[in-house]
């Protein structure tokens, strides 16, 4: 059964929205910054990819919007966008109890720092009775379902680094079962707080000491060292074919395979081997019966670490041969996003199998001899691949590949 993305709803460092997101990603518009005066990270990050302010009293009312996570606010506005954008309205243009929503992240930090500050600092009547509802990871897919009117299959994702591409994998599972016809995907993020943040840098993770923040996260150049920490959230609309063709829609992209494994060796390193990696990879060619000569672009997971672009350049060439495939990492403009970083790249993969257009790896100056590669770098490559890879890897050993194929017909 085939699947496709009709919508998305971005909102990143690099931008809000699928136009100014892919034009700032393929131009070199930079999402990093220093946290500027007053920001509760200010202390802990010397740099990171952070989202304007957002009032909660836009997409929820009450007493509630006071312990509103941010995770739950982002993930609200981006699913509003995903749906208007592939022109959903759930109970019109699909029934409510054939549409899931699947959201992944680590859940909300922001409530949990603020709460146990508020209750240290006033005392146990300072904990809101709403903290529940601000930190428990369902919420985004819980809050989503409310807004919309989905019915269907409702969960959240909690794979790390992988939680966002897992969550497109399970939407796809869930079409191809024939258990729903629409199923909105993603992950949202909100991780620039104190406690998280201290922890990245007390295990010296971070990228540090870089005089112009825009050029601290610089995936497979030979300074790299470390990842910038970024917050957003990208939510895509995942439909069943024949269910978009009936409206007319032929979407960005299909989703035509997926591999998921987990490396079973270390809680937060990858395998130097890459085996496991490679293994996930060749799932998803192998679930869309599809050969690595066919792959023309990847859009690897490349944090700008070390062991990880390392093992995941090892792991392409496993799988691919040396510099077979072109490969870029869109992190050296946007940070890390942690979970969402899967469902923003996926969503980027997307786009430019439809555009024709490689986003290169910025910053990528000296590539490391230990990451050999064919690099997309310094400028956009115009390409038509018939299909293109997505990689993320979380810690836990959690790996996901997700291949897409260009969409039949006009395509978005």
């Amino acid at each position: 059964m085939t699947v496709l993305v009709t919508g998305m709803g971005l909102f990143t460092p690099a931008g809000r929205g699928v136009a100014e997101t892919f034009t700032a990603l393929t131009t070199g518009r930079s999402g990093l910054s220093r946290p500027p005066a007053g920001h509760p990270a200010e202390e802990s990050l010397e740099v990171a990819g952070i989202l304007p302010e957002v009032d909660p009293r836009t997409v929820a009312s009450g007493p509630e919007t006071r312990v509103l996570d941010r995770t739950v606010v982002l993930a609200l506005l981006t699913a509003a966008e995903a749906l208007a954008d592939a022109g959903i309205e759930v109970g019109r243009d699909v029934d409510g109890d054939r549409t899931g929503v699947i959201v992944g992240g680590v859940g909300g930090m922001a409530t949990l720092e603020t709460q146990a500050v508020a209750r240290a600092q006033r005392g146990r009547a300072a904990v809101s009775p709403y903290l529940l509802t601000g930190i428990l990871p369902n919420m985004p897919a819980a809050r989503i379902a409310i807004a919309h009117g989905i019915r269907g299959y409702a969960s959240s994702v909690g794979t790390a680094c992988a939680s966002g591409a897992q969550a497109i994998a399970d939407g796809v599972r869930l079409i191809r079962a024939g258990e729903a016809d629409v199923v909105l995907v993603g992950a949202s993020e909100a991780p620039l707080f104190p406690t998280f943040a201290d922890t990245f840098g007390n295990a010296r993770a971070l990228a540090r000491g870089w005089t112009d923040p825009t050029e601290a996260s610089r995936p497979f150049d030979r300074r790299r060292n470390g990842f910038v920490l970024a917050e957003g959230a990208a939510l895509l609309v995942l439909e069943r074919a024949d269910h978009a063709h009936a409206r007319g829609v032929t979407g960005y992209a299909e989703v035509t395979g997926y591999g998921i494994t987990t490396d079973a060796h270390h809680p937060t390193a990858p395998r130097p081997d890459g085996a496991g990696a490679a293994a996930s990879m060749r799932r998803a060619l192998a679930d869309g019966g599809v050969d690595p000569a066919d792959v023309g672009y990847v859009n690897a997971h490349g944090t700008s670490t070390k062991l990880g672009d390392i093992a995941e350049t090892t792991a392409l060439t496993r799988v691919f041969g040396t510099g077979a495939v072109p490969v870029s990492s869109t992190k050296g403009l946007t940070g890390h996003l942690l979970g969402a970083s899967g469902a923003l790249e996926a969503a980027v993969t997307a786009l430019a199998l439809g555009r024709g257009l490689l986003p290169p790896t910025y910053h990528l100056d000296d590539p490391d001899p230990d990451c050999p590669a064919d690099h997309v770098r310094a400028a956009p490559r115009p390409a038509r691949p018939a299909y293109a890879l997505s990689n993320s890897f979380g810690f836990g050993g959690q790996n996901v590949s997700l291949l897409f194929g260009r969409a039949a017909g006009p395509g978005r």
